[in-house]
């Protein structure tokens, strides 16, 4: 299944995707006769999100029956405004460690938290902070904790994830390059962190590990790599963060760059994945817009 959320009457709706349309989940309610919760994070929080999958996979064709939203028409926003937590992992590609002249660290990854306020969604103003003079995209992917969980095995790490999306983050490189101790400063500007178009369930991919990820800005591809070359894979990471702490449905780990891209004024920065929709966002200098109206 795959599952995005756009506005409605000013309030968030989820829309499950079927023959390149979104239904919204009200109109699946309607029609179809259920009572499905229709903003994903509460669903999320309720524990009935796995109900839902369920019940899709043996409901696909009655879809048929609602009308939904073109792909094309929808105004898609990210999949929710209020995660308790967003974990990122820093340099888990020994490429993207290069970038920076780092080396991948050993033992355990480089984690860190984001603050909610870094969140936008697709389509929405990257913006360059005042207090930086270069600044990175970097697309990743993302996993959506589904359950409250502690103490996951790394081999039923799949059993705890609601789905997989499309990320970019971005990081005030020049800050970072000051002082390591600068991570929470250089990750934490509003606008640096999007997520979404669509969230999509673990039975839609074959192979997390062979996903391939991209960075891409105007177009052009950065950096690239599959999850396979990651040195902290993603069960790995799942199982880790929940010994460190509960985690909780709608939590967010984003699981590092293939590499970081320069983005300016005027960009258009983007993250590719394999299967996924394409998640897009315009970069607006606030430097250059303060120049503007002096």
């Amino acid at each position: 299944m795959r599952i995005a959320t756009f506005t409605n009457d000013g309030h968030p709706e989820a829309a499950i995707r079927h023959n390149e349309t979104y239904i919204p989940l009200s109109r699946i309610n309607v029609e179809l006769e259920t009572d499905w919760l229709v903003s994903l994070k509460p669903l999320l929080d309720s524990g009935r999100f796995g109900d839902l999958t369920h019940w899709y996979t043996e409901n696909t064709g009655r879809l048929d029956q609602v009308e939904g939203i073109p792909v094309e028409e929808a105004a898609v926003g990210p999949l929710y405004r209020d995660p308790a937590k967003i974990w990122g992992i820093g340099l888990n590609y020994a490429d993207h460690a290069g970038d920076l002249d780092e080396n991948v660290p050993e033992g355990l990854p480089g984690s860190f938290l984001k603050p909610a306020t870094t969140l936008i969604g697709p389509g929405d103003e990257v913006q360059i902070p005042v207090m930086s003079e270069r600044t990175t995209g970097e697309g990743e992917l993302g996993i959506i904790f589904g359950q409250t969980c502690k103490d996951v095995p790394q081999q039923k790490w799949q059993d705890v994830v609601a789905g997989f999306t499309t990320i970019i983050d971005m990081t005030a490189e020049d800050i970072l390059r000051r002082n390591p101790r600068y991570l929470t400063i250089c990750k934490s500007f509003d606008t640096f962190f999007v997520f979404g178009p669509e969230m999509v369930t673990p039975d839609e991919i074959d192979d997390v590990m062979s996903l391939n990820v991209s960075t891409c800005v105007n177009g052009e591809v950065r950096a690239s790599n599959q999850v396979r070359t990651m040195t902290y894979p993603p069960d790995y990471l799942v199982a880790l963060h929940s010994k460190v702490m509960t985690q909780l449905p709608g939590d967010i780990l984003s699981t590092g760059t293939p590499g970081a891209a320069h983005i300016q004024d005027g960009d258009r920065v983007e993250c590719r994945i394999d299967g996924f929709e394409s998640l897009a966002c315009p970069v607006r200098d606030l430097k250059s817009a303060s120049a503007d109206t002096e």
